[in-house]
Order: C-alpha cells, then sequence, then structure tokens
C-alpha cells in the first residue's frame, strides 16, 4: 500500500505529520510526505519514508497557495497512490480533485482521502478580521467537506466545531509525542548560557499572538537570574530580534532559530518552566493542544500556559504546571519569579509530570490512528 502524504510547510519542524507517516510505515505503508522547500529551510535527515519538497515561486500570499494546490494536484495525477492524506484546508483543494479524477476514472482503484485537521483552519490568527478571505476558505470547506469520508482532527473541541458545522463523524488523534527520554540534555553553554542560570523555554512557531513580545519585555524585571530560549523561526522572528536589542536584553533573551526536529528535545530538556501563553484572539488559539506544550510534558518541564480549554484540562488533570493571568508584561515577570521561586512546588510539578508524560504519549494514541487507516484499506 502506497500513501502520500501533503503539507504546505517545509517538513522540516513538523512532528504531528512525521509521527503520523512512520506510524504508517510500521503498518505496511510505502510513504511519501510533499512539502515545501524554502529559503531558509533546514536540510531533512534520512527518515524511514520518502520525502519531497517543491520548490515554489510564491512564498505566501494568495498566489502561494494557489501555486502550491495546482503543483501537487499534477503531482497527484503522475504518482498514483492507494491513500492521499490532507493535511488542513490548505493542501485539501488538490488532494480533492485528485481524488475525484481518479474516481471518475478508475473506480473501485481510485485511491482513498483521508482528511487531518491539525487546526480550525478558518480561526488561524493570520486571518482574524481578514473577512474576503475566510469565505474564500469557507467556500472552499463547504464545497469539499460535505464529500469527505474520513477525518480527524487534533483535538475533541476541533473536532466537535467540525462536527456541528457539517455534520460528520470527526474523529480525534492528539497531538502527543512519543514517549522521551530524560537523559541527552542540550549543554547550556553551547547557546551561550551558564550552568546555573534557569531556562524560561518556549518552543516553536514565533508568529503573531503567541505572548512573545511580552515575554520578552517581562524578562526586564524579572529577578531570577533566568534566560527566556525562544527556540525556532516565524513570521515575527526578525521583529523580536531587533525588539530584544531595542531593550537591551541581549544578555537575558536568546534566539538561536530553527532547531532540526531530531535535535530538539535535547534543547527542550534545558527548561525550567515551558511556555505556551498564546493570546486568546481566534477560535484556533483558544482551542490549541500545542505541539510544545505535550512536548514539555515529555521533557519533565512544568508549564505556565494560557487557561484555554484543551491545555487547562491536562494541567489541572495532572497538576502539572500554572497559568497566567495577563500577558502584561510585569505580571508576567511577577508569575515567572513566583514559579522559578518555589523549588518544592517545582519538584512536585515534575513528579506529576511521569504520571502525565506515561499517558499522553504517541505509543498509546498511534493506536487509534491504526484504526483509522485500517478501516479506510478495507
Amino acid at each position: 500500500m502506497f500513501a502520500i502524504v501533503s503539507v504546505t510547510n517545509d517538513l522540516s519542524t513538523d512532528q504531528r505529520v512525521d509521527r503520523t507517516c512512520r506510524t504508517l510505515v510500521k503498518t505496511g505503508f510505502n510513504v511519501l510526505l510533499i512539502g515545501r522547500r524554502r529559503r531558509y529551510s533546514l536540510p531533512l535527515q534520512t527518515r524511514d519514508y520518502l520525502t519531497h519538497r517543491m520548490i515554489l515561486l510564491f512564498e505566501k500570499g494568495p498566489l502561494f497557495y494557489a501555486e502550491y494546490n495546482i503543483r501537487l494536484f499534477l503531482f497527484l495525477l503522475v504518482h498514483r497512490a492507494d491513500i492521499f492524506v490532507s493535511n488542513d484546508l490548505d493542501t485539501l483543494p488538490a488532494n480533492w480533485l485528485a481524488y475525484r479524477w481518479f474516481n471518475l476514472i478508475g473506480g473501485k482503484q481510485a485511491p482513498k482521502l483521508v482528511h487531518d485537521c491539525h487546526e480550525y483552519y478558518r480561526g488561524v490568527p493570520e486571518l482574524v478580521g481578514r473577512e474576503t478571505v475566510i469565505s474564500i476558505w469557507k467556500w472552499l470547506e463547504d464545497s469539499i467537506f460535505p464529500g469527505l469520508q474520513t477525518i480527524y482532527a487534533v483535538n475533541q473541541s476541533i473536532a466537535d466545531l467540525y462536527s456541528k458545522e457539517y455534520g460528520k463523524t470527526i474523529k480525534v488523534i492528539r497531538n502527543v509525542p512519543e514517549r522521551k527520554s530524560l537523559s541527552g540534555v542540550k549543554d547550556k553553554t553551547s547557546l551561550g548560557i551558564l550552568p546555573d542560570r534557569k531556562v524560561i523555554l518556549y518552543q516553536g512557531a514565533v508568529n503573531v499572538d503567541r505572548g512573545l513580545e511580552e515575554a520578552i519585555e517581562a524578562m526586564q524585571y524579572v529577578r531570577n537570574d533566568a534566560v527566556l530560549l525562544i527556540l525556532g523561526t516565524g513570521d515575527i522572528f526578525d521583529f523580536l530580534n531587533k525588539l530584544v536589542i531595542k531593550k537591551g536584553l541581549e544578555t537575558k533573551v536568546i534566539l538561536p532559530g530553527a532547531i532540526p526536529l531530531e535535535k530538539l528535545h535535547s534543547y527542550t530538556l534545558m527548561g525550567d518552566i515551558g511556555l505556551s501563553i498564546e493570546k486568546n484572539v481566534c477560535i484556533n488559539y483558544f482551542y490549541a493542544l500545542p505541539n510544545k506544550f505535550m512536548d514539555y510534558i515529555q521533557a519533565n518541564v512544568p508549564v505556565l500556559v494560557s487557561p484555554f480549554p484543551e491545555m487547562k484540562f491536562i494541567v489541572d488533570q495532572y497538576r502539572i504546571g500554572e497559568f497566567i493571568v495577563s500577558h502584561d508584561p510585569p505580571a508576567l515577570a511577577s508569575k515567572f519569579d513566583q514559579m522559578l521561586d518555589d523549588l518544592v512546588q517545582l519538584g512536585i510539578y515534575r513528579k506529576n509530570l511521569i504520571n502525565a508524560a506515561s499517558d499522553l504519549c504517541w505509543e498509546n494514541e498511534e493506536k487509534k490512528l491504526i484504526d483509522i487507516f485500517s478501516e479506510v484499506i478495507k
């Protein structure tokens, strides 16, 4: 069996899709993962499956999405598969058209189509206030979703949103990592951090409304000998670097850029606190269950997060961290200090994290994914 999985990112840091592909390989599929190659893309390490990154003329905006889907559609026509797996709405048009084409000409030999909702796409922060763009994406969803047979979402909240909107059964595959060892921590000095300094960690996309500007400004007020370590890159990466210089925080904020997927866990282990402090600016953030949040759990890093439903449920259930009350920089600094000062409570959180990590791991979650694909290929 051959599966073609498609995303619009550059593949280098997408843990969720990498896990999906490796699970499919483990269950007997040959897998090809398609993405794109950008100017700053990291080289890919050898994987258990094939990869292909398209070089596109356009990097963003409507021309990018149009070019990507046209190129992907043509690629799928030439490279036939048993299953097409579309990830999010921005890859769905090409997959849907190729699926429909092969069903018209191939009958029973046509591929199946599985759709993976990483997020509630029309609720991403980049679309807030852009009603015309939202209406275009909604038209695409309205045109395609009723015909989809197999859909799964990243958490129950997003599954419920789509199920209510389209009357479809949406299964849930949570965004949880594989069980990880607590050994092999990266040497702090490799990033210019003294061994005894505490690390307030953020990892993931460096984009708008993730509380990063406020976290940086908060470092002006932090009493502890701590550094804010931001791992990743994104739309506001250059802006944040300039903000650090403007505020004179070069010794208190470190932005090394993107970290290869295979090395990320060794960096995560450095954290004393892990941040996921998105703002409530859109549905997608409000119902998010981010990669980084789950990575902190596997790295035994107590969390400080926004009190949004999916994260709050897990934090309350396992008692593994705390919630921010405000994005005001002095308030954030006070919260950083309060957590870093309370070593006894941090120790309790770390003890509880061991149980959370044992439960919230891909080894448990992938069983549901295997069941989904087993049903598709019957």
